[in-house]
């Protein structure tokens, strides 16, 4: 018999509880938009196009998620598949939605190239770096779950790859972000194709005693309910039959079908977390234990924000159960995650555990670190270490529990405890030895943070520093303490320009003068008029000169700094060497994208100090006036965004060919967007390279792939 096809109407069913109606219409016109645009294409089960998206979204609604994300996934296949354009899209849905779209039809042209973990962790890396925001993790993993489960309408070669794909790219994500429920499907689902023998295998043993087995379980249910009930607990139980994978883990480590204790399962569900407690002695009074099978992941959460009491104990017939206990807060972020969180925060319902919300604050920090960036590489080389990436769990003096990444130092753990501990930080102790500020913790260790509130943070730490948050705040200290330092100077200068012309502060910049320079720099109040000549981008006599009639033509005195002295190269703590000087504003200008080894010229802005391009940028031709050398310095640790552009031939999809070309040269990938012709694929991506010369050298071994036809430097 046929499965029906899923209809609208159910999803609305699943999600009327949980939105305003006005939500659901627009829920209702997201669906009708991706229907019409899918009008008229079958999958390859024949089924209308359409029943994809709204499976991912029924598999969305599942997880509490948000309204944006279910009209995202509604719409997630329109411009990969409906012929739509991100403009038309953000014109009826607006552009958050047209934004996570476009993202997920980015990430559903990558592939695995192959089976090298190296080429999977380098996915994951760019697929995590891509998704800014978080939700499109979620929408793609609905989306694969649905591919999955109907996967079987592919060529088995393909069945294989994408499993595979799953099991190492997208299982880690699912994990990670807590979503228990789609990563226990995944991972059956993956088994099944990869192994299939193996699978069925397992199948047959679980088959074969599987009404024996439920039976046992429905009395040990009723047991344990008697003694709950015996005590006024309030609780509700869910028992299930381990999973085929979880079995198959077991058994792929040596273990006999015998030896598997845990295949019956049970998971009490009560109010309170001190009822957690309760009901586990409880039990352990009536049915024996299981010697070092008790497990508190309530003190000491899993690093995926799980949270449960488990132990396993001899139950009805001599049988051993896993019992789970937990919160219906803790249930519901074990099986759905951090996804969870969108519906706690919007509702404002329910309370955020500390150690939950604690890895919503590393998303956010990593997020705050992105946007500063520009780099999606550098977002997912973030997400990588503090998210995707191993655990530790440390403690401090008093017993509380700090999930770190791996690799965490003294100084990780002071910003995670608070800003203000981090930035007076002048020592730690590790389990009552004294430690260095880089000493890489370990899972266990117990941290004595030592302050002094006169003590400041060091820039050298950002050299072993392993957390984006750390980093970030570290960063925004010398950022605000430079411009502290920046203003107290240009006050000073100020006021010896003042003394040298015999001027008074109030006749030169009184009320009327003062209104007069604010719109002319087109600054705010007087401390960034400091902060402009502090900073070096005009000089004092030019400030008291513009509060007179007597306005300059030229209005940037940094052409009367840098052309009094003569060039020369120096060894200099900058990129870009100006005259003698390593204190004046430089910027490397977005139109070309100087990198170190190419021919440079200085652009002397109007108020934004100097703007150093190549010297065959058109931007600055017929500008000669107010151009000036500038020199690469020695100093060879910085990395350079270039953009460059590969044409193919367009018969596929060559996006992962080259982003693995990428990752074996060592090369990050920060963005790319295609263009096609009738003939040809354009990718335009943009790069971090030292130099031009590994960037031609990049350039160059881009030719050893079949199917790249030219390469250059936009």
């Amino acid at each position: 018999m046929k499965k029906e096809e899923p209809k609208l109407e159910n999803l609305i069913e699943k999600l009327q509880n949980n939105f305003m109606e006005e939500e659901l219409e627009d829920i209702k016109k997201a669906y009708y938009y991706a229907e019409e645009k899918h009008q008229g294409k079958n999958r390859l089960t024949n089924e209308p196009y359409i029943t994809h998206p709204l499976n991912v979204a029924l598999i969305l609604s599942e997880l509490n998620v948000d309204k944006i994300t279910i009209m995202a996934s509604l719409l997630h296949e329109v411009i990969n598949n409906g012929e739509t354009t991100e403009e038309e899209l953000e014109e009826n849905f607006g552009a958050e939605i047209a934004n996570i779209v476009k993202t997920i039809s980015t990430i559903n042209k990558l592939e695995l190239p192959d089976d090298k973990e190296s080429s999977a962790i380098y996915l994951r890396k760019v697929l995590v770096g891509l998704a800014e925001d978080v939700r499109v993790l979620f929408i793609k993993l609905a989306d694969r779950l649905h591919n999955m489960r109907t996967i079987w309408a592919v060529n088995p070669d393909k069945q294989k790859r994408k499993a595979n794909e799953t099991m190492n790219v997208l299982i880690p994500i699912a994990h990670r972000l807590g979503i228990y429920s789609i990563k226990s499907e995944l991972e059956d689902l993956c088994l099944r194709y990869l192994k299939p023998d193996v699978y069925e295998d397992i199948l047959k043993q679980l088959d074969a005693s599987i009404e024996e087995l439920e039976n046992v379980l429905e009395e040990m249910q009723d047991s344990i309910s008697d003694i709950l009930m015996e005590h006024g607990i309030k609780f509700h139980i869910k028992s299930r039959v381990k999973s085929v994978y979880s079995i198959y883990k077991k058994l792929s480590k040596g273990k006999k079908w015998s030896e598997i204790y845990d295949i019956l399962a049970l998971r009490v569900i009560v109010e309170k977390e001190s009822d957690c407690y309760l009901a586990i002695g409880l039990i352990h009074s009536k049915f024996h234990p299981l010697p070092k099978r008790f497990k508190d992941y309530i003190a000491m959460p899993k690093e995926n924000m799980y949270q449960s009491l488990h132990t396993g104990v001899f139950g009805i017939d001599g049988e051993i159960f896993e019992i789970q206990v937990r919160t219906n807060e803790m249930d519901e972020i074990a099986e759905k995650g951090i996804a969870s969180h969108w519906s706690y925060k919007e509702k404002g319902t329910k309370k955020i555990q500390n150690m939950m919300e604690q890895k919503l604050e590393i998303f956010r920090n990593i997020i705050d670190a992105y946007k500063e960036t520009d780099s999606d590489i550098d977002f997912a080389e973030s997400v990588n270490a503090d998210i995707i990436g191993e655990s530790i769990y440390v403690f401090t003096p008093k017993g509380d529990v700090v999930e770190l990444p791996k690799g965490s130092t003294p100084i990780d753990f002071a910003y995670r405890i608070h800003s203000k501990v981090g930035d007076t930080t002048v020592g730690a102790i590790v389990n009552d030895e004294i430690v260095p500020l880089s000493y890489e913790l370990q899972d266990n260790d117990v941290i004595k943070i030592n302050t002094n509130k006169n003590s400041v943070p060091s820039k050298e730490w950002l050299d072993f520093v392993k957390t984006s948050g750390a980093k970030t705040k570290i960063k925004s200290y010398f950022s605000k303490q430079d411009r502290a330092d920046y203003i107290e100077n240009g006050k000073n200068i100020l006021e010896r320009e003042l003394r040298k012309q015999k001027l008074a502060f109030n006749e030169v910049f009184n009320e009327e003068k003062l209104e007069k320079l604010f719109h002319d720099l087109k600054v705010n109040d007087v401390e960034e008029i400091y902060l402009a000549i502090g900073s070096f981008r005009y000089t004092a006599g030019y400030i008291i000169k513009l509060t007179t009639e007597e306005k300059q033509d030229v209005t940037d005195a940094l052409i009367e700094k840098v052309t009094k002295h003569k060039s020369t190269i120096p060894h200099n703590k900058n990129d870009i060497v100006v005259g003698e000087y390593n204190d004046i504003l430089v910027s490397l200008a977005r139109c070309c994208k100087p990198v170190k080894g190419d021919n440079i010229i200085g652009y002397i802005t109007k108020g934004e100090g100097i703007s150093v391009h190549r010297a065959d940028c058109q931007n600055i031709v017929g500008k000669q006036e107010r151009l000036i050398d500038v020199y690469w310095s020695e100093n060879d640790e910085s990395v350079y965004h270039s953009d460059i552009f590969i044409e193919t031939l367009n018969d596929k999809n060559y996006v992962t060919d080259i982003i693995n070309k990428a990752s074996l040269k060592n090369i990050s990938v920060v963005s790319f967007s295609t263009n096609d012709t009738n003939e040809l694929t354009i990718y335009n991506l943009t790069i971090k390279v030292k130099n031009t010369t590994e960037l031609n050298d990049f350039l160059n071994s881009m030719y050893s792939l079949p199917f790249v036809k030219r390469v250059g430097k936009k």
